[in-house]
C-alpha cells in the first residue's frame, strides 16, 4: 500500500514562480498511484497565492488543512478557516483564486478529476490554457488570439 501524508509530505516549488505565487505542492495522487483524481496539497506562505484567478471545465474542491485562506470567487472574497471546504463548479461560476493573507504558512488540499484534455480560462489576464495529455502539445495563449476560423490554414 502506497501512502501520502497531507500534513507532513514536502511541498516543493516547480521553479520559475513569479512573486506572489511561491506556493509549493505535493502531488498526492501521483504519490499513491491513483490516476482518477488530481489530488494536491499546497503549502502557502504568507502573501502567496496557489495560482492565478481561473476556472476550469471540471469541478474542483478545496479543503483548508490550516487557515485562514482568502478565497476569491465571482461572488467576492471569503475566508476559509481550518477544516473549511468549498466546491468550485465547472465553468465561469467556479472561478477562484486562493491566497494566504495570514501571518503563517498554511496548507490546503485541492482535488478534481484528472481528465485530459483539460482547459483553464484566466479572466484577469485574458489567457486560455490547454492540456491535451501530451506535454509537448500544452499551450497557453491569449483568448483574443484564438479568434480564427476553423478552416484557416487548412487549404
Amino acid at each position: 500500500m502506497r501512502t501520502a501524508n497531507v500534513f507532513d509530505d514536502e511541498c516543493a516549488l516547480d521553479g520559475g514562480e513569479p512573486p506572489g505565487y511561491g506556493t509549493g505542492a505535493a502531488r498526492v495522487s501521483a504519490a499513491i498511484g491513483d490516476g482518477g483524481l488530481a489530488v494536491k496539497v499546497f503549502e502557502v506562505p504568507p502573501g502567496q497565492s496557489v495560482c492565478p484567478y481561473h476556472y476550469e471545465y471540471e469541478e474542483e474542491w478545496l479543503l483548508a488543512l490550516d487557515g485562514p485562506l482568502a478565497v476569491r470567487t465571482p461572488a467576492g472574497t471569503d475566508t476559509l478557516q481550518r477544516g473549511g471546504i468549498v466546491c468550485f463548479p465547472a465553468g465561469p461560476a467556479g472561478a477562484h483564486k486562493v491566497t494566504n493573507e495570514g501571518e503563517r504558512t498554511v496548507r490546503a488540499l485541492m482535488f478534481s478529476s484528472a481528465r485530459e484534455p483539460a482547459v483553464a480560462v484566466y479572466p484577469d489576464s485574458g489567457k486560455l490554457g490547454v492540456w491535451p495529455g501530451n506535454p509537448e502539445d500544452q499551450s497557453m495563449f491569449r483568448r483574443s488570439d484564438g479568434g480564427v476560423d476553423y478552416w484557416e490554414g487548412e487549404s
